[in-house]
């Protein structure tokens, strides 16, 4: 979009980043401390994308955490393993030397600061895999650190909250909520932690001590404004600003009502969160949504792949190479009623780990192994109804392991069910065959289901699908439950269910660039002056899903190449990096 000069207000600056999570956040102060000038603008009215509502984890194989991170080879070959057609040597040669760098400048430069997981890889048997060590979390973070700003950070995802309150899969909080009435060293600590939470909504009307993604968000956000760059929500870019040469010299936006434009001097870096709430591009490339199934993502409404559009305007092109089963990162989630009278979200990130918890079609039959990586089941999901209009699937246990684990938004006893059943999202049945009434499941095939799972579970066994076979299967089950903390039968009345649907927690289609960002022509040269960080580029992985925080960690990596790039500094020459 080629505007004339002085027909607008303008605004001058070095780069301006168009987005507001991990990647354009990492880009912006990367570049920001090497001396540009840098702007960030965001279309919603609060700053952290998708980061704000994510696990907050990163995968950095490498990095100071990881227990092998001398072992080179092994991460290369894991990648390979992952990636298959789809490996990109470039790419992860700069990913595995620049992730554990980055780690280090953010920690030394910046509010940001990580902690260990103990995360396997989620296909730690594959060659290279490890079972843990390559995965990192953002450290939780007092958000009342942002003063005023405060009101502008993305709220926590709310079906994965309690009264406001955050947890994570990594967080001890859930160990002691999960036993608090059963142990009193577990009750002392949910009552001291939620006098302290209700403490910090009457003070700041909202949880301040956050983890996860909130605590990733919060903690770039706040090393943004401690080094002066300004995050302009409510300021949607209306396209892109190019001479006559071609080159990409700032945007057009709109903002507080009026319309204005941004003018570059180096770049702008698209970094909108990718396509997940693009109805078209989602049509076009989720085999399930062209099925006539439903889709519900419970990443932020606004990505609805801006990013991906404004470069296409600008010649770039948008890579779509990977199967219908690796085109986004798959979630399995279901659809909440919520008070507001509105619906909800919900992730099924923990539930399916569980021993007593098992998932069937509408057959009534198994169709994988429920403990394997939200991805691997989302994927199977989809492949598992590929002759059906519908792709769904119900989680199904019994009375005791709901009341010890909860089922999707319904949460462990003493916590009542009655309202989630009356309004339909949790199905109860007084035997097998009444469930499969209320859920619309065949009851013979529920029935023989269930009682050939049951032969093996008594013994800790699933000898369809083996689950609990490896480190990942075990690592978000019961440790307590033995033999095998992923596998209990479902045997006793009353039983319950919750219908899940396919989700996504982003795309990994994208833009097309070289390692350094740069968006590629569709001939293969870069287009000056436009770069593309996180969602809004193609991942790195393939369409496969190797580990926790296989998103955020090349977002933040990448994000700190390019970053490095503009400043005209070698983003692979880390040692030159680090000492910058």
């Amino acid at each position: 979009m080629n505007i004339p000069a002085n027909t607008l207000l303008e605004t001058h600056c070095d780069v301006l980043v168009i987005g507001s999570g991990a990647g354009g956040l990492a880009t912006a102060i990367t570049a920001k401390k090497l001396g540009l000038n840098v702007i960030v603008i965001e279309k919603a009215p609060v700053f952290g994308g998708t980061t704000a509502y994510s696990g907050g984890v990163l995968w950095i194989p490498g990095s100071r955490f990881d227990h092998d991170r001398s072992n080179r080879e092994a991460m290369r070959t894991y990648m390979r393993d992952q990636t298959g057609a789809f490996y990109d040597d470039a790419a992860v040669e700069a990913f595995l030397d620049a992730g554990p760098a980055m780690v280090d400048w953010f920690e030394r430069e910046t509010a940001v600061q990580f902690v260990p997981t103990l995360y396997p890889d989620y296909h730690p048997d594959a060659a290279g895999g490890a079972e843990v060590g390559r995965s990192i979390l953002a450290a939780p973070f007092n958000a009342s650190a942002l003063g005023r700003e405060l009101a502008r950070l993305r709220p926590p995802l709310k079906t994965i909250t309690f009264v406001g309150m955050m947890f994570n899969s990594s967080n001890a909080d859930l160990k002691h909520f999960f036993r608090a009435t059963r142990s009193l060293r577990s009750a002392a600590y949910v009552a001291k932690r939620l006098g302290s939470h209700f403490i910090d909504l009457l003070r700041y009307r909202r949880g301040v001590q956050v983890t996860s993604g909130n605590a990733l968000a919060a903690r770039l956000a706040k090393s943004c404004f401690d080094l002066g760059i300004p995050i302009y929500t409510q300021t949607p870019a209306l396209g892109l600003l190019q001479d006559d040469n071609g080159t990409v010299v700032g945007a057009p936006v709109q903002h507080q009502g009026q319309s204005k434009r941004i003018v570059t001097k180096r770049a702008v870096v698209l970094a909108c969160g990718g396509y997940a709430h693009d109805l078209a591009r989602i049509r076009q490339r989720y085999a399930h949504v062209q099925r006539g199934a439903e889709h519900l993502s419970p990443v932020p409404d606004e990505n609805t792949g801006d990013g991906l559009r404004l470069g296409e305007s600008a010649g770039g092109l948008v890579d779509t190479p990977f199967e219908a089963t690796g085109a986004a990162a798959w979630m399995p989630v279901s659809r909440v009623p919520m008070a507001s009278g509105n619906d909800g979200v919900f992730p099924h990130l923990l539930d399916r780990y569980k021993p007593g918890v098992i998932g069937v079609l509408r057959n009534g039959q198994r169709f994988t192994n429920e403990s394997n990586s939200y991805h691997d089941v989302g994927a199977a999901m989809i492949e598992a109804c590929a002759n059906q209009k519908e792709t769904a699937m119900w989680l199904v246990c019994d009375h005791a392991t709901i009341s010890k684990y909860g089922l999707g938004y319904a949460k462990p006893a003493p916590m009542p069910w009655s309202g989630l059943i009356q309004k339909g999202y949790l199905f109860k049945g007084t035997s097998l065959h009444a469930l499969a009434e209320a859920t619309g499941i065949d009851a013979q095939g529920l029935t023989a289901t269930v009682n050939a799972y049951n032969t093996g579970a008594k013994h800790g066994k699933d000898a369809q699908f083996g689950r609990g076979a490896t480190a990942f299967n075990r690592y978000l089950a019961d440790p307590e439950h033995t033999p095998n903390p992923c596998v209990a039968p479902v045997e006793k009345g009353p039983f319950y269910a919750v219908k899940v649907i396919m989700g996504d927690l982003g795309t990994f289609e994208g833009l097309r660039t070289n390692v350094q960002g740069q968006v590629l022509h569709s001939q293969g040269e870069p287009i000056k002056g436009l770069y593309a960080v996180g969602n809004d580029r193609a991942s790195i992985m393939g369409g496969n899903y190797p580990g926790a925080g296989i998103t955020l960690g090349p977002a933040m990596t990448f994000g700190w190449i390019t970053g490095y790039h503009l400043a005209g500094i070698d983003p692979l020459n880390t040692t030159a990096a680090a000492q910058a």
